[in-house]
């Protein structure tokens, strides 16, 4: 595959233990802006999105014990958990990656805060996972 699937990078995810303790780095000691912090119960997590310039940090924090967030942060620790691209067409995106043979997390899209979403499986890109994005233009 010789095509860029990609158009750009729109957020870095990072999974933390405490959304609150995060927040007061972030936008009081960093001076990042808070753009927006939801509640995302199909992922039994919460999130804050701060305003990166070219782009947007999301912070996770779980808000159970059980899910694949809460695991993740037990399992790794607090730290990069994702990097999110933006994409046209979500659905040909993961046509063309399942066609290249590239491990997936989701081989269909799910609504996500901002749009469709999938995930890239971390073992098929050496330890990263990936999240495409199709926005949802209001």
């Amino acid at each position: 595959m010789s095509e860029q699937l990609f158009k750009r990078i729109d957020h870095v995810g990072l999974v933390v233990s405490s959304l609150d303790a995060s927040l007061a780095t972030y936008c009081g000691q960093l001076g990042y802006t808070l753009l927006e912090r939801i509640v995302i119960p199909e992922q039994k997590v919460e999130a804050a999105f701060l305003d990166a310039g070219n782009g947007t940090i999301e912070l996770i924090s779980p808000t159970d014990t059980e899910s694949g967030t809460a695991r993740y942060l037990a399992n790794r620790g607090e730290g990069t958990h994702h990097i999110c691209f933006e994409v046209d067409d979500i659905v040909a995106t993961l046509a063309a990656l399942k066609a290249a043979n590239v491990r997936l997390v989701d081989e269909t899209p799910r609504q996500g805060p901002h749009g469709l979403v999938a995930f890239v499986h971390p073992k098929a890109t050496h330890g990263m996972m990936i999240e495409v994005l199709q926005k949802s233009h209001h």
